[in-house]
């Protein structure tokens, strides 16, 4: 038994002893959320349909079709000095479609796009999992221990797909201080977003789905989100993947009324350097861009540098912004292989946008229908392009290519959320990306999700 598992096994014991106490049932809630998502990816390069790309399992369209299930209870405080209280999220999946056989699952990865792979690479049928957290609380401080879904600039919870990613671990926050927000944890399993199962944390580059994969069950992070005036918020997180990585972030964040709208500037820096064994072991290795290696990996080195600018007036909301990606190797986050967020403002629908070398520029507009008489419809569009990634040549001595590569992606969505009556909050989403690049080895996309959801509260 873990710590975290046998911390949480104590924390439900003391608590069940108060389970009756004022306050942990009268302040409970419970909901059951419902979503019904379909993707389709177009992978529009021919390269997908040659005959060693189909061997290796590559597919030129991937297509998943499902329903899901997301229960959660949580629980009020018990009364006293130190109250004590329980969560819980319970997450089913079931396939409608896997698209005929083209669900994404390569001869490299355990899972499709949308459902984990039986071994013959079919989708399963349906896949779930239970997750428990204690917790306590003592003024405005609270400790967790259990099921975690953390969000904050160097750990992102992932929600893209069906159901939602987990992570087991501890996490304390505390809002005791007038305008300070603390937090700190430490994370020692994931379970993804298309899995039942928990398992170790990796990066880009070593992600342990591949045959050499390397991971670590320790992520340990803290920081703090500090109120300067009631409209200037200044951030600094630092997280550790134990072998991997060190991470420190620096935000600002500023809301600045001007004329009929608001400007909100949004400027992020993270330096990233190795830990342990990623400083000298291949096998622990990121992705980026290291003269004379063939596969272009080596110890984590960047720093990256963005800003992101939206004015917002009479419902719309215009924006741009510039990131850049300095170092050896590729933006480095917690990343298994089988899909991830990060904080970063490129973190689009297909791509991230965090490659070695990369200058990115981004233009966005969006519009809420509310300020035209239709409330729960709102547009949105963004525009990246990015350039100058450094890549490794694919013949000896395998040295930089030297003119760079690009890529660029546009996103589409439309929302529409029933704003009142018997349907009030069901949900209706379409998301459309492209993404083109010239990047060696990656193929061009398309990509569509339908989107359904609505929320039913129990308790």
């Amino acid at each position: 038994m873990n710590k975290s598992t046998l911390a949480l096994a104590v924390a439900v014991g003391v608590m069940a002893q108060q389970a009756g106490a004022a306050g942990f049932i009268e302040d409970s809630k419970a909901t059951l959320g419902l979503r019904n998502f379909y993707i389709n990816t177009d992978n529009r390069d021919s390269a997908a349909g040659t005959a060693a790309n189909k061997r290796a399992g590559v597919q030129s369209k991937n297509e998943e079709w499902g329903q899901g299930f997301d229960l959660r209870f949580i629980s009020g405080y018990t009364q006293g000095t130190v109250g004590f209280g329980i969560d819980a999220i319970g997450l089913l999946g079931v396939r409608l479609d896997s698209g005929g056989g083209t669900n994404g699952a390569t001869a490299t990865s355990y899972g499709g796009t949308v459902f984990p792979s039986k071994s013959n690479g079919e989708a399963v049928d349906n896949f779930s999992s239970l997750g428990l957290t204690a917790k306590a609380k003592i003024s405005q401080t609270e400790l967790k221990l259990g099921t975690l879904q953390p969000k904050n600039p160097v750990i992102v919870t992932n929600d893209g797909r069906l159901l939602p990613q987990t992570w087991q671990g501890g996490q304390i926050t505390s809002g005791d201080i007038k305008d300070l927000t603390l937090v700190g944890g430490q994370i020692e399993a994931v379970k993804g977003r298309n899995s039942s199962n928990n398992e170790q944390l990796s990066i880009g580059g070593a992600n342990a789905h591949t045959i050499t994969g390397r991971d670590s069950n320790k992520f340990i992070y803290a920081g703090g989100d500090y109120k300067i005036t009631k409209d200037l918020t200044a951030q600094y997180y630092y997280g550790n993947l134990e072998d991997f990585y060190k991470q420190h972030f620096l935000g600002l964040v500023h809301n600045w009324a001007i004329g009929p709208g608001v400007l909100k500037s949004d400027l992020r820096y993270f330096n990233s350097s190795d830990d342990g064994a990623n400083g000298h072991d291949p096998l622990y290795y990121s992705s980026g861009n290291y003269d004379g290696v063939a596969s272009g990996k080596g110890k984590v080195d960047n720093n990256l540098y963005s800003g992101l600018f939206l004015y917002t007036v009479a419902g719309h909301t215009f924006g741009g912004g510039y990131q850049v990606s300095n170092g050896s190797s590729d933006f480095p986050w917690l990343n298994q292989g089988d899909g991830s967020s990060n904080y970063t403002i490129t973190d689009m629908q297909i791509q991230k946008f965090g490659r070695a070398g990369e200058r990115t520029w981004q233009a966005r507009y969006s519009y809420d229908f509310a300020k035209i008489g239709v409330p729960g419809l709102t547009a949105g569009l963004v525009y990246l392009r990015g350039d100058n990634i450094d890549t490794v040549s694919g013949t000896r001595p395998y040295p930089e290519s030297g003119s760079g590569r690009s890529e660029w992606e546009r996103d589409l969505t439309v929302g529409y959320v029933v704003p009142e009556g018997p349907l009030k909050n069901l949900g209706l989403m379409w998301k459309n990306a492209m993404w083109r690049n010239d990047i060696p080895g990656q193929r061009d996309q398309d990509e569509n999700r339908l989107i359904v959801s609505y929320s039913i509260p129990l308790l």
